[in-house]
C-alpha cells in the first residue's frame, strides 16, 4: 500500500504541464464597463440641458429641425431677459447677440417665454431682435400632453 501511494499518489514534475501566458484580451470586463458608462451617460444627458427655468405654454405645434445649435433668449415671469443662461439687461441684448452671432443674421434664435410673462415684454424683445436684422426667430413651447 505504501508503495502504491508513493508511485501513483504523488505527482512528479514531468507530469505537470507548464502554464503558458494567454496572448488574448478578455473583452468581457471591457464590455461591462462600456455598458455601465452608456447607462450613466443616458441618465445624465437630460440633466445637462442648460437654461433658465420657465414654464412654457402647451401647444400642438411640431418641432423644427435644426442644423446648428440655436441661440436662446429666455424671458422669466418677472420680465428678466436671459441670453442662453446669462441674465442680460434689455438694452444690451442686441450687442450681445451681435457678438455671439458674428456677421451673419441667419442664425436661428429661439425665444422662450414663461407663460405668465407679460405679453408686452415678449413682443418688445421680439421686435428689438427683428429690428436688429435677425429674421430667423422661433417661439419655443411645450407639446400638449394627451
Amino acid at each position: 500500500m505504501a508503495g502504491g501511494l508513493a508511485r501513483g499518489g504523488g505527482r512528479s514534475r514531468r507530469g505537470r504541464r507548464q502554464r503558458r501566458l494567454m496572448g488574448e484580451i478578455n473583452v468581457t470586463p471591457f464590455v461591462d464597463v462600456m455598458l455601465v458608462l452608456l447607462i450613466i451617460f443616458m441618465v445624465a444627458a437630460p440633466m445637462l440641458t442648460v437654461g433658465v427655468q420657465v414654464d412654457l405654454p402647451d401647444t400642438e405645434a411640431k418641432n423644427l429641425p435644426t442644423e446648428q445649435e440655436p441661440l436662446t433668449v429666455s424671458i422669466s415671469p418677472a420680465g428678466e431677459v436671459f441670453l442662453q443662461t446669462e441674465q442680460v439687461p434689455y438694452d444690451e441684448l442686441l450687442v450681445r447677440l451681435a457678438a455671439i452671432a458674428g456677421e451673419g443674421y441667419d442664425r436661428r434664435i429661439f425665444i422662450r417665454a414663461d407663460e405668465t410673462a407679460d405679453y408686452g415684454i415678449v413682443m418688445q424683445v421680439m421686435a428689438r431682435i427683428n429690428a436688429a436684422g435677425y429674421r430667423n426667430l422661433g417661439l419655443v413651447t411645450d407639446p400638449v400632453q394627451r
